[in-house]
């Protein structure tokens, strides 16, 4: 699998409008052991994720205002930041039961079965600047399918457990909302200029080599409608999580939090 490493200076390609891809092996036999225990398993990737995030928020803010004077991320930011993304994508394929195989704590892992390719390229300083503002459509269907996603995980990883195996719709389905989730985190932490896009797989690439289970990725007809399902699913969990409490006097309180690919973004 490929496994595009960053380094100091990194030569901008030519077009900005690769998109950074995702790969994962095909859905196998799990032992369902893991399974049963996969959350738990994950949580101390989640509290190493929660401190590398926080400084990742810092680096981002850093990267920003660099990318708006030198038209790129520096190499030390861009090396943090994609070696971040990187292992958060490993860790939330696994909590999200794409692979078995327990992931390390390491930025860079080259054997193991996920891995994210990244296309280094120049940004449009004026893309930079406006940043927050233009990725708010797609943080929008991020939040909505990750949360419509994490609406049904119960039932994923019930059918997982039962079966020992990720049956192909749910693959595709969770594979295909994972590899939106990190392309938007690409998109929002400057690694790419590449809008984050094709949700529903890549219909146009199928006759393109297959590099792996993910790539192309081609969702079929129940996968789709299982992606729709987790849109659908988010937009009511986004219509109903916000909750109004009445203190005793009288002021009111309102929580729209709602779940979603945890990030240093």
């Amino acid at each position: 699998m490929a496994n595009q490493t960053w380094a100091a200076p990194v030569p901008p390609m030519p077009s900005s409008e690769v998109v950074p891809e995702l790969d994962l092996p095909a859905p196998g036999r799990q032992r369902r052991w893991t399974v049963l225990l996969r959350w738990l398993l994950a949580v101390p990737h989640y509290v190493v994720l929660a401190v590398l995030g926080f400084i990742g928020f810092f680096v981002v803010v850093v990267g920003w205002f660099a990318a708006l004077v030198l038209g790129r991320l520096p190499g030390p930011v861009a090396r943090y930041l994609a070696g971040l993304l990187r292992y958060e994508t490993r860790v939330y394929a696994y909590s999200m039961l794409l692979v078995d195989r327990y992931p390390p704590f390491a930025f860079a892992a080259p054997d193991y079965p996920v891995q994210v390719e990244l296309h280094p390229a120049e940004l449009n300083r004026l893309a930079v600047l406006f940043r927050l503002i233009l990725m708010i459509p797609a943080a929008i269907v991020q939040s909505l399918v990750m949360s419509g996603w994490y609406a049904v995980s119960f039932f994923v990883w019930l059918i997982t457990l039962v079966m020992g195996r990720l049956p192909q719709p749910l693959f595709e389905a969770t594979a295909a909302t994972a590899r939106f989730a990190m392309r938007f985190g690409a998109y929002s932490s400057m690694l790419t200029a590449a809008y984050p896009k094709r949700l529903f797989g890549d219909e146009s690439l199928a006759l393109a080599e297959r590099r792996s289970a993910s790539r192309p990725l081609l969702l079929s007809g129940a996968a789709k409608g299982l992606v729709v399902l987790f849109l659908v699913l988010g937009a009511v969990s986004s219509a109903v999580t916000p909750t109004v409490q009445t203190s005793d006097s009288g002021s009111t309180t309102t929580n729209t939090s709602t779940p979603g690919y945890a990030s240093h973004r």
